[in-house]
């Protein structure tokens, strides 16, 4: 693509030079004066650098270097859907098509290595069907690879698209795939890839012991601000992963990508990570509502409509009153839409259901864990009576804790504490670990 985009330059710049010395053409279009035939080779030049400035990926990278840590190894390749390269091909294929690569096994994690199995649903082991590879499931009976599977490979290599928050279940395979790559005297290799909400916000208090879980493995901010081969260091080097003391990973890097960048600036193509992170705009979302809506059988959080974690509603509320109140507050970077919605599947199915459509006016303002803790001390103001924790199941309200990695925010809220305190409860790790976290920076 780069290739045609730069005849384009060319061809542009020879036509307009070729327009310029012919008088006749000029005389009969006036309208191509001097000063728009150098704006159109601007513009034109302004794709073209736009273009020349795509992330380039790990795999990518990886793929330039002619595959040289992986060669006269047996590789695992621990992927899912989102394992593409710059130009959408699968890392599965890359890696099976390589002659001087040896890919002997595949290793997919929660929603499978297609990436199409709905989240918390155990996934089973595989042939898979392309290549012949036996698929290892790491969300089913383990969640960690087995001494068994590990035998006969020297290398594992970790290619997946996260999305930059703890509770998405992908850096817990992660973590737990580099302890067993430890334990079995296995090398580790990420392909590194682009953390969508940007290497700058962290968010949210540490996760405390008595809340470790798989949607919160790690002692870390609930918004972490570092690539996956940044975390990884990160874990190891802090010692947050149980790992052998000499132990360490290869971190293949990205070329073009910096902190500043979310997905957008980017110019990749996003691929599903899951099946409810459809585009690039819901993983903003996600962090925004996510930890609110494990209360699931309270409203809804557009899961199961076409804005997954963009909208929340329920039956009885109000929507142009909720969100008067919400835009009130004048919350940095966000304003708050009534709207009415029938969810095709999941809760309120077939439901007319009504709420507020969450609108990101300026994402460099906004802290993105806050947004669902305004949203509930505002739903409890207007309906006293209906207590969110006291519609949804306990089981529900353990999930709540597990994903904010603490039970103080749900004493908070059921106190009727401010919100003052609860942010500053929640902001109470980011300085710390934002300065821990500068150590493994890969990226400006």
């Amino acid at each position: 693509m780069k290739d045609k985009f730069g005849i384009l330059v060319i061809s542009a710049f020879l036509i307009l030079v070729s327009c310029s010395n012919n008088e006749n053409i000029i005389k009969e279009q006036k309208y191509l004066t001097e000063e728009t035939k150098i704006d159109t080779v601007i513009k034109i030049v302004e794709i073209e650098k736009k273009l020349n400035s795509k992330v380039k990926l790990g795999i990518d990278v990886l793929k330039n270097r002619n595959f040289d840590i992986l060669q006269n190894k047996k590789v695992g390749l621990i992927t899912n859907q989102t394992g593409v390269n710059n130009e959408l091909k699968s890392t599965i294929d890359i890696l099976f098509e390589a002659k001087n690569v040896n890919l002997s096994a595949l290793f997919g994690p929660e929603h499978g290595v297609r990436g199409d199995i709905e989240g918390g649903t155990y996934v089973e082991s595989y042939i898979d069907s392309k290549t012949n590879l036996p698929v290892y499931s790491l969300y089913g009976k383990t969640r960690k690879p087995s001494k068994e599977v590990l035998n006969d490979l020297d290398i594992l290599v970790y290619d997946i698209q996260d999305i930059g928050v703890r509770s998405y279940t992908f850096i817990s395979t992660l973590g737990l795939a580099i302890e067993a790559a430890s334990e079995n005297n296995l090398e580790f290799v990420i392909l590194d890839r682009p953390n969508p909400l940007g290497g700058k916000k962290i968010e949210g208090n540490i996760t405390e012991n008595d809340f470790i879980s798989f949607i919160g493995q790690f002692p870390i901010p609930y918004v972490y601000g570092l690539t996956c081969g940044e975390l990884a260091q990160l874990l190891i080097k802090e010692g947050l992963i149980n790992v052998a003391e000499s132990y360490n990973i290869g971190v293949i890097p990205m070329e073009n990508w910096n902190r500043s960048m979310i997905w957008e600036d980017t110019n990749l193509e996003w691929i599903p990570t899951s099946p409810h992170i459809p585009n690039d705009i819901t993983s903003y979302f996600y962090p925004m509502t996510g930890i609110l809506g494990e209360l699931r059988s309270a409203l809804s959080i557009g899961v199961g409509y076409t804005l997954p974690f963009q909208i929340i509603g329920t039956e009885w509320i109000e929507a142009d009153k909720l969100a008067e109140v919400l835009n009130k507050q004048n919350i940095p970077g966000l304003f708050f839409r009534p709207i009415s919605f029938i969810p095709y599947y999941a809760f309120g199915k077939g439901k007319t259901l009504k709420g507020v459509q969450i609108h990101i006016i300026n994402y460099n303002e906004l802290n993105l864990t806050k947004t669902q803790f305004y949203i509930i001390t505002a739903i409890r103001k207007l309906y006293p009576e209906k207590d969110l924790f006291k519609i949804a199941s306990n089981d529900e309200i353990n999930m709540f804790n597990k994903a904010i990695g603490t039970d103080k925010i749900f004493k908070m809220i059921n106190n009727n504490d401010s919100l003052e305190n609860i942010f500053e409860f929640l902001d109470k790790d980011v300085e710390k670990f934002r300065e821990v976290a500068k150590k493994y920076h890969i990226y400006n």
